[in-house]
Formats: structure tokens, sequence, C-alpha cells
């Protein structure tokens, strides 16, 4: 790897193609080492990694390793990441400090990803869903750092929206009020993670990569702060209806109440959850999405930068 400066770690790939100006894909850890179970986690990461190359772009999955915010890893870093169960720190942006301060490894959320994406110069993210405003929020004040996030660092993220375990008329709220563009790729609907519409309206609609790519660098050029959310939909053939993955959440939800599941446990055990209870349904139609990410994101790094 080539040390950029004292905290920050480039690999040699992702170095060459900054310095080339060639496009690069930021990529998450938390999904890696807290989204799924092994070994499906290395399985997806490795071929994320491979949809972003084929499409012309250098991966740059991103985590915290012996204390040094690592930006692109090597498949050894990957399967050591897969395979650390819940002794992997997940990092928010506010334990980046801890981590670093401690030397510890951990694996980065959305919101982390995209700060130590913006160090690196980094514009453009692929990931799952993003966090956003959880149900029961005006009791818990339980709203994600990925909205604080998107308000303020510029970075794009390319995702199936928001998690479907959230309030998703409550998260768009959130987003709008913190400035975040949120684009509907090739639709006019929101779509709910797992499903292709939300019932919500996404609020700018754009059709292709180059479009997008035109937004982002209108926006940055301009000067305006933030990055942006594009919304990509679930491949039709992946689905699962709002009307069935619905009653699944609830159900998962008021399992974590029973047991007395909170912060930043919750996701990853209400995923777990669904997908026991979807007979793995769940985990086909994560992985899918997460691959059509990737593949969109790289196809508008790769129109920003031409």
């Amino acid at each position: 790897m080539t040390e950029l400066h004292p905290d920050l770690l480039l690999s040699p790939a992702v170095a060459d193609a900054l310095a080339r100006g060639r496009p690069v894909v930021a990529l998450e850890s938390t999904i890696v080492a807290h989204g799924m179970a092994w070994p499906a986690n290395l399985d997806t990461a490795r071929r994320v990694e491979a949809a972003v190359r084929e499409e012309g772009a250098e991966p740059a999955t991103i985590a915290v390793l012996g204390g040094r915010l690592a930006v692109g890893l090597d498949d050894a870093a990957l399967s050591a990441l897969a395979q650390a169960g819940p002794s992997m720190l997940k990092l928010s942006t506010h334990d980046i400090p801890y981590a670093v301060a401690l030397r510890r490894d951990g694996a980065t959320t959305v919101a982390a990803t995209m700060r130590i994406a913006a160090m690196a110069g980094i514009r453009i993210f692929a990931t799952g869903g993003i966090g956003g405003v959880h149900r029961g929020a005006q009791e818990s004040f339980d709203i994600s750092a990925d909205i604080t996030e998107l308000g303020r660092t510029p970075v794009a993220v390319v995702s199936a929206g928001a998690k479907a375990i959230l309030d998703l008329p409550a998260t768009l709220e959130a987003l709008e009020t913190a400035g975040v563009p949120v684009i509907g790729f090739g639709t006019d609907a929101f779509p709910a993670f797992y499903s292709r519409e939300s019932g919500l309206k996404a609020p700018i609609r754009l059709d292709t990569a180059r479009d997008v790519a035109a937004m982002l660098n209108a926006k940055w050029r301009l000067g305006f702060p933030g990055g942006a959310l594009i919304a990509n939909p679930i491949p039709a053939e992946h689905e699962i209806a709002k009307s069935e993955i619905g009653a699944t959440i609830e159900s998962a939800l008021a399992d974590a109440v029973r047991q007395g599941i909170g912060g930043k446990a919750v996701t990853p055990f209400l995923l777990g959850r669904i997908v026991e209870m979807t007979a793995g349904r769940s985990l086909a139609a994560n992985i899918a999405l997460v691959l059509n990410n990737a593949r969109l994101g790289a196809r508008i790094a790769v129109a920003a930068a031409g």
C-alpha cells in the first residue's frame, strides 16, 4: 500500500487510478462484516468488486485496519473482515477517532465510508441501502448519521433507496431538510430496498448514468455542499413485493423489541432475522441489489470522469 498521510492508506490500484484520473467507486465494509453471514459475505464482496471493474472503474472497499483508514483492500483483508464476526467494530463517523487512537480494526458504515472516501478524493460510493429515520424515532430519536453525512460530505451514494425497516416517509423528509438531492434512477417511485416501490415519489428522476454524472458535476461545480442519493430499484426478478415483505419486517421488529436489541445492533439483527423468515430470499435480493448498485455506481463514475 502507498501511504498518503499518517492516517489514510490507499492500495496501489486505488492510488494509481486516482493519480491517473481514472474512475473509482467506494464500497463499504459493514455489509461484509455485519450485513451478511459467512461465506456469502466474502463471495458477495468479491463479486461486487468484480462488477465495478467490469464496468471500467476501480473498486475501493473501505475499512479501518490497525487504526489506519484503508481505502482499497486486498483479498486477504477482505477475507479477514468477512470472518471476524461480532469482534469487528462497527464504525460510524463518531467512532473513527477511537479506532484510530487505539489502532483497532473496524468495518465502516455508510456515513463513515463517505467521510473516508471524501478524504481520499472519491466522489461515487455504491452500497445496499442507506440508514435513515427509524420507526418510533419520535421517542427514541434514532436517526442514522447517514442523513447528516449526505448533507455535508460531497459523495454521491448509489443505493436501493433506504432500508425497508425504516420510517421511509420520515427518511425522505429528513433528506430534504438536509438539502440532499434524491434521484430516482429510471423510476418516478422511491424504492424500498427489497421492493421496487415504497408508495412514495422520488423527488427527481434521471434515466442515464451520464445525466446523473452531469447533475453531480453541476452541483459540486456550483459549490453546493453535501452529496446526493441515487435511488436505484432492485432488479424486478429479485424483488420481494412490499405487501409481502412488510409483514416480515413488522414481525422482526417485534422480535427486536422483545429481546431488548437497540442501537447499532438493530439493523444487523433485523436483516438476519428477515433472512431466516424468508428462507433466504431476502439474502438473494440483498446480493442482487448490491451488485446492481455497484454496476450503476461504476457507470456514473466512468461518465463523471469522462
